[in-house]
């Protein structure tokens, strides 16, 4: 697994920066919501730890990870600098889950191709609810936490591009 021995929260801060102008939208699936609220808080606490204002945080819950391409894309409409998209998809016993994580990925990486603003793909993709756990809050730290670095990041990017 990427996560063995890695915790997803572990950033050095002196690398990011200066957030405190961005615009941030955050679409969250409600689906697996112990999971998605879990990957938000990270998301969120890391966004204000460096800089970004709570009024320059915009969420939308959404279904489930597969309205997440259309919520995401709505996002992008909304004047902001960079968009997470969180989600949790668990394996099960049926082949569904191989369609929406490949639809949500391929779908995620369309809107970074056609649209000017980035999105984060924060989509947990793991055989059990256990593995979600540790990675959303759990042992191996907070995905969320990663996606906001990543969003801060790019919002950076496209500004000085």
């Amino acid at each position: 697994m990427a996560t063995a021995n890695k915790n997803l929260s572990d950033y050095d801060k002196t690398t990011i920066p200066n957030a405190k102008t961005f615009r941030f939208g955050i679409v969250v699936s409600e689906w697996n919501d112990t999971v998605t609220e879990g990957l938000y808080k990270g998301a969120y606490d890391t966004l204000i730890e460096n800089g970004v204002l709570p009024k320059n945080i915009v969420r939308w819950d959404v279904p489930g990870s597969y309205e997440l391409i259309y919520g995401s894309k709505k996002m992008q409409e909304q004047l902001v600098n960079a968009v997470i998209a969180i989600g949790s998809v668990i394996q099960g016993e049926t082949k569904h889950f191989d369609f929406v994580c490949e639809a949500v990925a391929q779908g995620i990486k369309d809107l970074n191709v056609l649209h000017e603003t980035p999105v984060i793909f924060c989509v947990l993709t793991d055989n059990n609810l256990q593995q979600a756990i540790e990675r959303s809050g759990g042992k191996h730290g907070n995905k969320g936490t990663e996606a906001a670095v990543a969003a801060i990041k790019m919002a950076n990017l496209r500004a000085h591009s």
